[in-house]
Order: structure tokens, then C-alpha cells, then sequence
């Protein structure tokens, strides 16, 4: 058994590594201050007792940094997302995504932790030019949430450097999965298409559908990140995805709907591939779960995504206002 603390572990892919990791015995700590994350995350695992929670904001380095004593691995998950909110608030965006983040790379600093995993993002790449997408492309963020989830890399790698830590950086791509989050601004396609599912609404299919993503299911992803964290690998960054690229229109197809269409948003890629032979190589991780299977995972998950609003074309014009005002 290893003492590990995990930032945002109430939230979607925080509250799978808490699973897995209480599952195998690991003594857990979690902070989550519940912007996004969820108390029902968190209810399976508050009779454990190598289960410990506390609802603080990783803005707060003076409420955290003792929470980090002995602690050997931290997985930092916690972070504000999506794009729209991330144009209208960016400062709330800099203060989580890049202000915690020095917060959690110092307090795990002072506590001598030896292995940190962040969470990071591919959306760093922009609109890349090489598919599938290398670790070494360019990095073109496009809004203010993939620069603050790039920024928050670049200071995990420098505390690394600079005080000798055990850090390692993945940038998931496109990841989806029971429990992901239903509220906040028009997002994540899954989200979108389930509640849509429901309610006997269409699908409401950005530009023409044919643009490719690299859907990676929450199991993988957590496997990843539980890999990268117990091997010897320090100051390195990995791309985390399924190895195939899949097009909306086929997703609407696995979910058996009606398709309507609605306005391609500007700053978006036509594609998002990651290239995985680098954490292929090197550890040896391969995603497992499929796109077919993982949306039969998904399918038996529905009544998550019963209380999700449920969008229409005129919602999401006003919701992505700002987004073609500042992005088109």
C-alpha cells in the first residue's frame, strides 16, 4: 500500500483513478472543491477507510499544502475545462489551470513527493499539421483553455527540472466515459448525443460531421496514468488515445439517431489522431477498450445523462456566441 493524493478526484476521470486505486488497496487522498466535480463521484468510497476527502481548492495553497505529507504519488486531475467559458473567463481559467498548479507542484515539492502525473491536453496542438499527432508537433493553443492546460505542463516539467522530481505529463485526447460531466457550456459530443438520445431529440452534428476524433475511453486512460506514475520515466510527455480516429457521423451511427446539422465552429481541427508509439515504447501501455465497446459500455450508463440539458440548434447558437465573435 502507497499513500497517493489525487487534485479533482470528484470529477470524470478523477473519480475512475480514485476507483481503481481504492480498489487495489492504495491509501487515497482526494481534493476537489466540487466546481465540476460531483459528491455522487465520491459516495461509493466514503466507507472506506483507505479513503480520505477533502473539499478544498487547490487556489488555496495555505488549506492544501498539508494534505500532501506524506504523500509518494500525486496525480493532479483537477483543472477547469471546456472552451466557451474558458473565452468569456479566462482569468478564473489561469487562477485553476495555472495558478493551482503551482500550488500543487510547491506543496508536493515540500511534502518530497516522488512521482507526479498531470493531467494535460491535446488540445495544446491546435490545428496540427502531422496526423497522427507526435509529441514533438508544434504546440498552437487556440483558446485560453488549452494555453492555461499548457502553461500548467510547462511548470509541472519545470519543477521537475529544477527541483528534481519524478514528473511526467500526458496529453489525453478526446476522452469519454461513464460519469463525464453533464452541466457547463455546449461541449463534449457524447454529452450532447446521449441527453439528445433520451429525450428522443436528433443529434445535433457539428459542420458535416466528417471531421475525426480520437475518442479514448476513461478506463485507458486511467490505466495510463496509473502505468506512467509506477514506472522510472521522469520529465517526460505522452500522448494518451485509442490509436484510431473516428468521425462524428459514425458516433451518431453507434447511437442509432436522427442527425440534424449545425455551423462548424471556427479554431476546431478537422482531426484529432494521437500518435501513442512513444508511450507504446516505452512502457509498454495500449488502449484495450475499442470505440464500438466502449459506447456498449456507455449505452448501459443512460440514466447518467438523464438531468443533461438537452440541446437544440438555437441553444447552441446563443451558448457559442462568443465563441465564432472571438474564435471566427
Amino acid at each position: 500500500m502507497s499513500k497517493v493524493l489525487i487534485t479533482g478526484g470528484a470529477g470524470f476521470i478523477g473519480s475512475h483513478l480514485v476507483e481503481r486505486l481504492v480498489h487495489e488497496e492504495d491509501e487515497v487522498v482526494v481534493i476537489d472543491n466540487y466546481s465540476t466535480g460531483r459528491l455522487s463521484n465520491m459516495a461509493p468510497f466514503q466507507s472506506k477507510k483507505n479513503f480520505l476527502f477533502y473539499q478544498k481548492d487547490i487556489g488555496d495553497f495555505d488549506s492544501i499544502k498539508e494534505l500532501f505529507l506524506g504523500v509518494e504519488a500525486v496525480y493532479h486531475i483537477a483543472g477547469l475545462a471546456d472552451i466557451v467559458p474558458s473565452i468569456q473567463r479566462p482569468l478564473d481559467y489561469f487562477r485553476s489551470n495555472v495558478d493551482g498548479t503551482v500550488n500543487v507542484m510547491e506543496a508536493a515539492r515540500l511534502a518530497g513527493a516522488k512521482r507526479i502525473v498531470y493531467a494535460a491536453s491535446s488540445s495544446c496542438y491546435g490545428i496540427p499539421d502531422i496526423f497522427p499527432t507526435p509529441e514533438t508537433a508544434p504546440v498552437r493553443p487556440q483558446y485560453p483553455y488549452a494555453l492555461t492546460k499548457f502553461l500548467g505542463e510547462q511548470i509541472v516539467l519545470h519543477w521537475g527540472q529544477v527541483y528534481k522530481m519524478g514528473v511526467n505529463s500526458l496529453r489525453f485526447f478526446n476522452v469519454y466515459g461513464p460519469r463525464a460531466r453533464t452541466s457547463g457550456t455546449y461541449g463534449a459530443v457524447f454529452g450532447v448525443f446521449l441527453a439528445q438520445k433520451i429525450h428522443g431529440k436528433p443529434f445535433t452534428v457539428v459542420g458535416d460531421g466528417t471531421q475525426t476524433r480520437d475518442f479514448t475511453y476513461v478506463a485507458d486512460v486511467v490505466d495510463a496514468v496509473i502505468t506512467v506514475a509506477r514506472s522510472q520515466l521522469k520529465n517526460e510527455i505522452f500522448n494518451v488515445g485509442s490509436g484510431r480516429a473516428v468521425s462524428v457521423n459514425q458516433i451518431a451511427e453507434l447511437l442509432e439517431g436522427e442527425k440534424i446539422f449545425v455551423p462548424k465552429r471556427p479554431g476546431e481541427p478537422d482531426c484529432t489522431f494521437a500518435d501513442i508509439s512513444k508511450i507504446e515504447k516505452l512502457i509498454g501501455w495500449r488502449p484495450k477498450v475499442s470505440i464500438e465497446e466502449g459506447v456498449s459500455r456507455l449505452l448501459q450508463y443512460m440514466n447518467d445523462w438523464k438531468e443533461a440539458p438537452v440541446w437544440t440548434p438555437e441553444s447552441i447558437a446563443t451558448a457559442t456566441r462568443d465563441w465564432f465573435r472571438y474564435l471566427g
